[in-house]
């Protein structure tokens, strides 16, 4: 398969059938200005031809040290299917109509919890979370839970997408599409 979106799509696919967790799970990395990496799971939320998206508070951690550098990449592996996805490539917010439409589709307790969260910011017990979320379930009794300006999508668009099957002895199989000159290039890569 050439298409390194297309190929993705198949394998997650199968591990939607095949995993028994969450398939959407995903290992971002990230950098701060210092170049200290860092990373943690996030769930996917939408892939097409322009990248792979996921939702957070644009206050976080690491939407701030996406901000301050949008190089980043995501880590897929999927146990069940025996395949591991790597991506990079930059990062850049989705649209507001973007946002608010996964917004929209999140269960109400979530989207209470987008407004009570400062998310990666210092709290002193989690009674304080507690009574944020409550206030903010008070606030919008009776009527839809907007979504808050602070909260939203990034987009990474890839540059560098690499596939890795586990395969008998450690003779894994490897193929990387690396995106130059509005085409991409697809190699082999020894295990």
């Amino acid at each position: 398969m050439n298409d390194p979106i297309a190929r993705f799509l198949h394998i997650y696919e199968r591990a939607k059938k095949e995993d028994p967790g969450d398939h959407t799970r995903v290992a971002l990395a990230t950098t701060d200005t210092n170049g200290q990496p860092s990373v943690r799971m996030v769930l996917l939320r939408g892939i097409d031809e322009r990248g792979f998206v996921f939702f957070t508070n644009y206050s976080s951690r690491k939407a701030r040290e996406i901000e301050a550098n949008p190089q980043a990449a995501l880590c897929f592996y999927w146990e069940s299917v025996k395949e591991q996805v790597r991506v990079e490539g930059i990062v850049k917010r989705t649209s507001n109509d973007e946002s608010d439409i996964y917004f929209a589709s999140r269960e109400r307790g979530s989207q209470l919890a987008a407004w009570a969260s400062k998310q990666s910011s210092a709290l002193e017990s989690r009674t304080e979370l507690l009574a944020a979320y409550d206030k903010a379930k008070a606030r919008f009794a009776g009527c839809e839970v907007p979504r808050p300006d602070f909260w939203g999508g990034f987009r990474l668009h890839p540059e560098r997408i690499e596939f890795w099957s586990n395969k008998t002895h450690r003779m894994h199989d490897r193929v990387v599409f690396v995106y130059k000159n509005d085409a991409w290039v697809k190699k082999r890569l020894y295990p």
